[in-house]
Order: structure tokens, then sequence, then C-alpha cells
């Protein structure tokens, strides 16, 4: 009987110290929504947030919502009923996860935001490159490469997101006071290599005189250097954002003039800081900025 006993009581035991460990856990989950994998930026925003985690020892649940809204917002659904205490989100679209991130805070889980905002939302704490100055950096740049003279397009990232609309903005509302400069086209090539190739393929058959291109980021920009071939950086000077692996290796072989970096681990890294903070109850810091940095051919080295 006693043996009996104790074959029951043993597992018994372990079972109890697993569930406390797990339960454990669970009260201090962070559930990092990204927005996609599949782009490279945010495949280094992940790997800063992973090893943050790692070196600050809280888990991490990691949600992709492979470019899809209506698939983050299921996921945002269910963060609360995973166990997540603290949520960090890259939004796929500012505007349509809106209503889901306002549920999570009101049943009183913290949000943070992460390269892109959440519109009409109040986060608890917003990590970001500050995008409209690096908009601005991009139209002052391109204006240099081109004598401040010429007709330009550019290539627009995924509508309704904040990276897109604030860049945008920087650059266009710098680019107009280069009166030599008439933006001859622009539409949206969704952060998109492909779509870069073909978005571009199409409008310079529209406006083939152009001077110089500007992508909002350097995947887009990369899809344009396939479009443009032989005349990319010679010919038709192009300016990006972002800073990717690829985006640099394109700018020291002088098919791009420039990209505009961001620091996309440091960004992931930096959310995972405030939340963690969150997690131990501290306090966030409302708005955490992360220097963005014009590169060149003749400082890529350097940066890298």
């Amino acid at each position: 009987m006693k043996k009996l006993l104790a074959s029951l009581i043993v597992p018994a035991l372990a079972l109890g110290l697993a569930s406390c460990n797990r339960s454990e856990e669970d009260r201090n989950r962070i559930t990092l929504s990204v927005s996609t994998q599949t782009n490279p930026f945010f495949v280094e925003l992940l790997h800063g947030a992973q090893d943050k985690a790692k070196e600050l020892d809280v888990p991490l649940d990691i949600q992709d919502a492979s470019d899809d809204p209506a698939q983050q917002v299921n996921q945002l659904g269910n963060a609360t009923s995973m166990g997540a205490k603290v949520v960090v989100i890259n939004p796929t679209d500012s505007d349509a996860v809106a209503p889901a991130v306002r549920s999570i805070k009101n049943d009183g889980v913290p949000v943070i935001g992460v390269d892109r905002d959440v519109n009409g939302v109040e986060l608890d704490s917003m990590v970001a490159s500050d995008n409209v100055a690096g908009g601005a950096q991009a139209a002052d740049k391109l204006a240099e490469s081109i004598g401040e003279e010429g007709e330009i397009l550019i290539l627009q990232g995924t509508a309704g997101t904040s990276a897109s609309r604030e860049r945008g903005k920087g650059f266009e509302e710098r680019i107009a006071q280069y009166p030599g400069i008439k933006i001859a086209g622009k539409q949206s090539a969704n952060f998109d290599r492909t779509e870069g190739l073909n978005v571009t393929t199409n409008l310079l058959q529209a406006n083939p005189n152009i001077s110089a291109i500007f992508a909002e980021n350097d995947e887009m920009a990369l899809g344009a250097v396939e479009a443009l071939g032989s005349r990319a950086g010679k010919e038709v000077k192009i300016v990006a954002f972002d800073g990717t692996f690829d985006g640099l290796k394109a700018v020291k072989d002088g098919k791009l003039e420039a990209t505009i970096a961001q620091q996309p681990a440091e960004l992931g890294a930096r959310a995972i800081e405030q939340a963690a903070a969150l997690l131990h109850g501290e306090s966030a810091e409302k708005n955490v900025p992360v220097e963005v940095i014009t590169v060149t051919k003749d400082t890529v080295e350097e940066f890298q």
C-alpha cells in the first residue's frame, strides 16, 4: 500500500510543480504580434526582440499576421486568453487593428506599439523611428542626387500603415521645397519587392523620362532596381528607406543612391525592454525614438 501511495503521490507532486511553473510563466508572458516574417526588416526586428527577451529571461510568444489585418485581429483576440500580460504590436494596418487593441486595453492588458502606431488608441508605449524626419532626409538626398531638377516617382508602402503615411508626409513636404522637381506619379507597392518591380514597370511606361525614385522601403526599391535594369543608379537615382542587409548591399553596389537606415533589431529590443518593465510593475516610457541615418556609398561600410 505504501508503495502504491508513493507511486501516485510523486507523479502528482511533479504535475503540480509543473503546473505552478506553467502558471508562473503565463503570468509573465509577452505576446509580440508582428505584421509579417516575409519582409527582412521585420525578421531583423523579431530577432532583436527574441534576443532581448532571452537576455531579460521573459517568455515571448510570437504571432505572425502574414500581412493580413483580419488574421492579426483574430490573433489579438486570442492573446489574453493565451496568457499574455503585455502585448507588443507591429500593426499590419494601423486602422483595422484599432478595435482589437482597444479591447485588449479595456481588459487591463498594456499594449506597446513597435515601428507602426495604432490609430485612435493611446498606447502604453510607442517605439519607432522618426519616419517623418526620415522622409525629409530622403527628399534632401534625392534632390541632391539629381541637381534639384527632374521628374520623380514615389513607391508607397501599404495603405493604412503609419510608416507609409509618415514617410510619405515627410518626403512630400520637403520635396515641395525644390521647385525644379515634379512628382510625375506615385502608387502603392505594399512594401513588397515583386510589387515594386511590377508597379515601377507600369509607372515607367507612362513616365519614361524620370530622374529618380523614392521608395518607402528597401524591398520596393530593390524591385525598382530590377525594373530599371542598367539604368538603376546611373540614369535614374533611387533613394530607399529601412537599411536592410539587401538594401545596404545595393547602396554599396551603386544601385541605390542611399537608404534611410532604421535599426530594426534595436526597435525590437527596445519594445521588449518596455514590455518587461510593465511586466514587473514598473512604468514604461511613453515614446521611445530610435535614430534613423542616411546611408550612402561613402558611409555604408561604417554603418554595417
